[in-house]
């Protein structure tokens, strides 16, 4: 599925922040139907997504293709492990140009395992009306609190060392 370009309201661009934002709806889309093709048109072909953790969530993936089979095996993995997961924005998102950053958390709940708040970075740069560079970025110590909590819980979660 291919989206024509997207319009502001007056018919001109739309800027990066309310791109991103309906990225951000189509992620959830996606999320709730298990249907990543509908990531596709928010894109480039030659997109690269770093995510700046160690395995097996983290990693460089290079093009459009291995970024949404990347999105399926993590949500599958790790996400779907937990029995609800809520996303909250942590600071208001910021434009510069044809970049986006935000500063946001996702919580984990499950049964017979405590809550996990993973807090993260995460930029945007497009190239016209689509993503090419998605970065996420994790202070050390979330990361360290996430590699514990996985080592403590994931075995309860049925999370294997390699998603």
């Amino acid at each position: 599925m291919l989206l024509a370009p997207a319009r502001a309201p007056g018919g001109g661009p739309m800027s990066s922040l309310a791109r991103f934002g309906a990225y951000a709806a189509a992620f959830e889309k996606a999320y709730a139907t298990n249907d990543w093709s509908v990531l596709e048109p928010f894109f480039t072909e030659d997109a690269v997504y770093e995510v700046g953790l160690g395995p097996p969530l983290g990693g460089r993936f290079e093009g459009r293709a291995a970024i949404l089979r990347y999105f399926e095996r993590v949500v599958d993995g790790f996400d779907r492990r937990f029995a609800s997961r809520a996303v909250a924005l942590l600071e208001p998102p910021r434009e510069n140009g044809a970049s986006v950053w935000i500063r946001g958390s996702a919580t984990y709940r499950g049964p017979g395992v405590p809550d996990f708040v993973l807090e993260l970075e995460e930029s945007a740069e497009f190239e016209g009306d689509r993503i090419r560079r998605l970065e996420d970025r994790y202070e050390p110590a979330m990361a360290r609190a996430l590699d514990r909590y996985l080592a403590a819980h994931g075995p309860k979660l049925g999370l294997a060392s390699s998603l």
